[in-house]
């Protein structure tokens, strides 16, 4: 099982930026791949972006080019930029740990997972 602990989430601008970061403990962090969801009221959590073990990334049509997924292994530190946010961005967002080392953006393939992090995007 890993512990992984949100932060970096908060209110910004339509066009504005923001990094969140999920510090995770317990496991090998560098042996698993590590996944960005998002949540609104109301609907299903959200595929975000997801990154292996060894650096292969992927991310959701709505993000892509928008938004960049990075890990540092030697800080059990995932991280997630969001540039150019738009209101549609406006989510909890939560940090998750693979339960295999596969590519997935499916939910049911993360096992542990975080509190998760308000963003709000403001007009």
């Amino acid at each position: 099982q890993v512990q992984l602990v949100e932060s970096g989430g908060g209110l910004v601008q339509a066009g504005g930026s923001l990094r969140l970061s999920c510090a995770a403990s317990g496991r090998t962090f560098s042996n698993y791949p590590m996944g960005w969801f998002r949540q609104t009221p109301g609907k299903e959590r959200e595929f975000v972006a997801t990154i292996t073990s060894s650096n292969i990334k992927y991310y959701a049509d709505s993000v892509k080019g928008r938004f960049t997924i990075s890990r540092d292994n030697a800080k059990n530190t995932v991280y997630l930029q969001m540039n150019s946010l738009k209101l549609e961005d406006t989510a909890v967002y939560y940090c998750a740990a693979a339960t295999g080392d596969y590519l997935s953006r499916e939910v049911t393939n993360y096992g542990s997972w975080g509190q998760g992090t308000q963003v709000t995007v403001s007009s």
